[in-house]
C-alpha cells in the first residue's frame, strides 16, 4: 500500500486526542501501520508500573490511565542471523531503532482559532509570512491541533521507515549481518509526563531489546540531546480573614505569597548563575521559574485568608528533581522565618501532578552521530546538538538505557498556539533525515558506508 503522508498526519489531526482521549488515535495508527505491512504491538499505561516510578503519582489506578493506548509498528528489515553474530557484544543479532513520536495533544479553545483546531486545513504563505488557510490539500502548510506537537512528526517517522525498507530493498546500503528493524511508535500522555513511553520503557511491549530512539519532537531538524526537567509544587498558605472595613483584624496572606514569589524569582536568577551548562547558554533563562496558577480569598470583602498557588520549577541536567526542590524549600524556609505569622503558620509546598526528570545523552552517542550524519545525507545543515527548556518523553528511554535524541521538524513556538501551523516542507526534510539517521545507524554495525 502507497503511503499518503500529508493525508495521514491530516487525518490524524482530526482526532482530538487530548489527555485520557488517546485511543480513537492509537487505532488509527494501528490500523494504517497494519495495513503498511508493519507488525504491530498495542499497549495501555500500566498504573502498577507507573505508581512505582518517581516522575508520577503513587497512587495511580485505572481510572487515571484510561483511554490511554500507545502503538508501535516493527518493520524486520533483511534476515535475522543468530544472537551475537550480527552487533557483536550485544548480543542481539539485529540492530533496533525506535523512532518515536506522541499521538496527544493539549487542548485547544476554538474562539481563539481561526478555524475548527481539530478540522485541519491546508494554506499557502504569502510574501509577508501570513499564511492562507483556505487553500487546497496541496497547500504548503498545515494548520491543526497537534500539527507541530507532533502528529507531523509520527507522519515522518512513518515515511522514514518505509523508506528505509524501500532502501535497502533497492540495495542502497548494507544491511548489518543479522538485520535492521526499525520500530515507529505512536504514544499517549507525553504532554502531561509521558505515560505511554514511560511504560513501553519500564515494561518493553516488544520480544526483543532497543538500542537507540529519535523521538521526533519540533526541533527545527536540530539535533537535541539534552531535555530540562521540572518540578511542579503546589503552596498553600494560611491566613486570617476579617472584614473589609476592618481589615487590620486579619492577616492578608496576598503580601506573604509575594515576598515568596519574589524570593523565587531571586533564586532563579541566582540558579542561571550558579547552574551552568554549555547547551544552554543561548537561552535567556536557563533554568525557568513560572507561578501557572494562583486562587485566593473567597470574597471581595473579606481578607484573604487562604492561597493555592502552583509553581513549575526548571531541573538542569544533571539535577535531580529533589535536589531542586530542596533548594526551593530551603528559600521559602527563610521567607517564612522572617515573618511572624508564617513562622507560626507554616507554608506547606508539596509536589502534584507528574514530575520531569531532566535527560541527557552524551554528543559522540552512535545514534547522535548517525542524526548529525543524516541530516548532511539528506541535504541538510549539520547544525550542532542543543539543549531545550522543555521536558520530553526521551527522558524515559535514556533512563532505561536506551539512548535517544530529539530530532524532528517544526518549531517548538508552535507547540501549544492557536492555528498551530508546520510547513510541509520541513516535514517532508525531516522524513528524509531520520530516514537517512536511521541508515547511518545501520551502517555502524554492517561495516560498509550507506551508498
Amino acid at each position: 500500500m502507497d503511503f499518503d503522508m500529508r493525508a495521514f498526519a491530516a487525518d490524524l489531526c482530526r482526532f482530538a486526542s487530548t489527555a485520557g482521549e488517546e485511543a480513537a488515535a492509537a487505532d488509527f495508527v494501528e490500523e494504517r501501520l497494519d495495513d503498511l505491512g508493519f507488525e504491530t504491538y498495542a499497549w495501555d499505561a500500566a498504573p502498577e508500573i507507573l505508581a512505582e516510578h518517581p516522575s508520577f503519582p503513587d497512587d495511580l489506578d485505572e481510572a487515571d490511565v484510561a483511554g490511554r493506548r500507545s502503538v508501535g509498528g516493527v518493520l524486520e528489515l533483511g534476515e535475522a542471523s543468530a544472537a551475537g553474530e550480527g552487533k557483536g557484544d550485544a548480543g542481539d543479532a539485529t540492530p533496533t531503532v525506535v523512532l518515536n513520536g506522541h499521538i496527544d495533544v493539549v487542548p485547544a479553545e476554538p474562539a481563539e482559532w481561526s478555524s475548527d483546531p481539530f478540522e485541519p486545513e491546508w494554506g499557502e504563505t504569502d510574501v509577508d509570512g501570513d499564511i492562507d488557510i483556505d487553500a487546497d490539500s496541496d497547500g504548503e502548510t498545515l494548520t491543526a491541533r497537534g500539527a507541530a506537537d507532533m502528529k507531523s512528526g509520527v507522519a515522518a517517522c512513518v515515511g522514514a521507515a518505509l523508506d528505509v525498507q524501500a532502501s535497502v530493498a533497492a540495495g542502497e546500503f548494507d544491511l548489518p549481518a543479522g538485520g535492521l528493524r526499525v520500530v515507529v511508535e505512536a504514544v499517549a500522555g507525553e504532554e502531561d509526563g509521558g505515560y505511554g513511553a514511560a511504560t513501553a520503557a519500564l515494561a518493553n511491549p516488544y520480544p526483543f531489546e532497543r538500542d537507540a530512539a529519535i523521538v521526533a519532537e519540533p526541533t527545527e531538524l536540530r539535533p537535541v540531546v539534552a531535555t530540562e526537567g521540572s518540578l511542579m509544587a503546589r503552596l498553600e498558605l494560611t491566613g486570617r480573614s476579617a472584614h473589609a472595613a476592618t481589615r487590620w483584624r486579619g492577616e492578608d496572606i496576598l503580601p506573604r505569597f509575594e515576598a515568596i514569589r519574589e524570593a523565587f524569582v531571586e533564586l532563579e536568577a541566582e540558579r542561571g548563575e550558579s547552574v551552568t551548562h554549555p547547551l544552554y547558554a543561548e537561552f535567556p533563562v536557563s533554568w525557568p521559574v513560572v507561578c501557572g496558577t494562583v486562587e485566593a480569598g473567597s470574597w471581595a470583602s473579606t481578607v484573604p485568608a487562604s492561597l493555592t498557588a502552583e509553581f513549575r520549577i526548571g531541573v538542569a541536567p544533571g539535577e535531580t528533581v529533589d535536589e531542586v526542590e530542596e533548594a526551593f524549600r530551603a528559600r521559602l524556609d527563610e521567607v517564612a522565618a522572617e515573618d511572624p505569622w508564617l513562622r507560626e503558620h507554616p507554608p506547606t509546598f508539596e509536589r502534584f501532578s507528574v514530575q520531569f526528570e531532566a535527560s541527557e545523552v552524551a554528543v559522540d552517542e552512535p545514534i547522535v552521530e548517525a542524526a548529525r550524519a543524516g541530516l548532511v545525507d539528506a541535504g541538510l545543515p549539520d547544525p550542532e546538538p542543543t539543549g531545550a527548556t522543555y521536558g520530553a518523553d526521551s527522558r524515559h528511554y535514556v533512563a532505561a538505557g536506551v539512548p535517544t535524541v530529539l530530532l524532528g521538524p517544526g518549531d517548538i513556538l508552535e507547540a501549544h498556539y492557536p492555528d498551530e501551523t508546520i510547513a510541509w516542507e520541513e516535514v517532508e526534510k525531516g522524513r528524509a533525515a531520520i530516514a537517512a539517521a536511521v541508515g547511518r545507524f545501520g551502517e555502524r554495525y554492517s561495516g560498509s558506508p550507506a551508498k
